[in-house]
């Protein structure tokens, strides 16, 4: 049986037939890899839309006229909390409905917004059109998630999450690389376009995101393959997929608490940290070290490209190769070390007083973390039953997501309250990563023994 199975006590299982489910052949290996690169371009548009607006808060927040805490609450807090919850609403129609519609449509949606961001012409309205982009983006997690999970044997399946995080590590570095010569190449503060009229040229930059959204979109609604369901409670052929409540799935995530607890909380710590880094790494730059965000941008853009994209398969090679092995807990051990091994370079590149240093420390801390990113998501994957797969995989990503959007407002903050300076905002970088990398470090490690066990009784189902 597959390791996504671990079967709890539900009694709605009446037309449930996993045994059925799990004998039928697997998607063909150019379906599959069709889809983990469709994927891998959707993950790249989605985060490299937010790393390249990182690189305009500067121009936005003075054509704005906002404060380093508005600007936060637009790009990072609001439509991090409007993700959130929505995904927990929406989700659930991904463990019933076709998956590849739930992404498509929210495709579109994300494309849309991008397009509203482009022609608002105050902080109220920018906002407005944030808010609607985080429900735009709130089905995609699980849909995805659930999609590849039914797509690749389990053995598998770490290899093709981190290759599909690829697009992850892609969207850092091409995001600035593109970012950077787009932001030096639009030296005219304006522009005039046909239909559009007027522009500032950080609107015409989001103008420009919208259209790989837009067309991923319509390429996942019409040439992505919807695999069979499989994996425990999996519907039998020609029924509905069989669903859980939430009050079902809470009392599943309750009872094996001991395993999962750890992966929720250490991932949001973690991503406090990580993502307030990166959502202010260009006023960093700007502020401490007098690069311009095209600079920063175009720098930065061509080391992570060629780097990042190592420590990603490293990483799926290194989990797969531990758990053929027989270690069952594998992927979160790799969670663990690559967590331990980023903390040198997370905490010293902000401190240092070369700006080149500090490029060559950040690069490796994102590289280095980056190991433990494909691992991370088939380990969650693999203790999830699969009538509760997207249900479940909200509630993880809800947690990635309110630690997203709490980590810009923690770090501006500290910048404001507790150093009182915008430009000593190095120093809440540092302490940022300082208090909570070891944290975070130390909350995945207390979950490893149960995450094996639950592993192991996956197996064996």
């Amino acid at each position: 049986m597959p390791a996504t199975q671990v079967v709890p006590a539900i009694d709605s299982a009446a037309s449930a037939t996993p045994e059925a489910a799990s004998t039928q052949a697997w998607p063909s290996p150019a379906r599959a890899w069709y889809a983990v690169g469709v994927f891998g371009l959707t993950v790249f548009t989605l985060f490299g839309n937010q790393f390249l607006v990182a690189l305009m808060l500067e121009p936005i927040k003075k054509d704005l006229q906002l404060s380093d805490q508005q600007v936060a609450l637009i790009f990072g807090l609001a439509g991090s909390f409007t993700l959130a919850f929505a995904s927990l609403v929406i989700s659930p129609l991904a463990d019933k409905y076709s998956r590849r519609l739930i992404i498509g449509v929210g495709l579109l949606i994300l494309g849309l917004c991008n397009i509203g961001s482009a022609l608002v012409a105050t902080a109220g309205a920018l906002l407005i059109v944030r808010l609607i982009g985080g429900v735009g983006g709130a089905g995609n997690g699980p849909a995805t998630f659930s999609l590849l999970a039914d797509t690749f044997p389990p053995a598998k399946l770490p290899k093709a999450m981190a290759t599909m995080n690829i697009g992850f590590m892609l969207a850092v570095g091409l995001s600035y690389l593109v970012g950077g010569y787009l932001l030096r190449s639009l030296a005219t503060p304006e522009y005039t376009l046909p239909l559009f009229g007027e522009i500032r040229s950080w609107q015409l930059v989001f103008l420009i995101l919208a259209v790989p959204d837009l067309l991923l979109g319509i390429l996942v609604l019409f040439t992505v393959f919807e695999p069979k369901r499989r994996g425990a409670m999996a519907a039998a052929p020609g029924a509905t997929p069989v669903g859980v409540s939430y009050a079902v799935v809470f009392r599943y995530l309750w009872d094996n608490r001991r395993a999962f607890m750890p992966m929720y909380i250490g991932l949001a710590i973690n991503c406090i940290a990580l993502v307030g880094n990166s959502f202010w790494m260009a006023p960093f730059y700007q502020r401490t070290h007098g690069w311009g965000p095209g600079d920063f941008g175009v720098y930065q853009g061509w080391i992570l490209l060629v780097l990042a994209p190592a420590g990603l398969l490293f990483g799926g090679w290194l989990a797969e190769r531990l758990t053929k092995r027989g270690i069952s807990d594998a992927n979160q051990r790799v969670v663990v070390w690559a967590g331990l091994a980023h903390l040198p370079f997370a905490i010293s590149f902000a401190l240092v007083p070369n700006p080149w240093m500090a490029l060559a420390l950040a690069s490796l801390n994102t590289c280095v973390m980056g190991i433990g990113t494909g691992p991370q998501n088939a380990a969650f994957q693999a203790i999830v039953p699969n009538n509760m797969r997207a249900k479940i995989t909200a509630t993880f990503l809800f947690m990635f997501t309110i630690g997203s959007a709490l980590g810009p407002n923690l770090v501006s903050s500290i910048t404001t309250y507790v150093f009182g300076d915008p430009n000593q905002l190095r120093y809440s970088l540092a302490l940022t990563h300082a208090i909570l990398g070891p944290l975070a470090v130390f909350v995945f490690w207390k979950g490893l023994r149960a995450y094996g066990e639950a592993f192991a009784r996956a197996r064996v189902q």
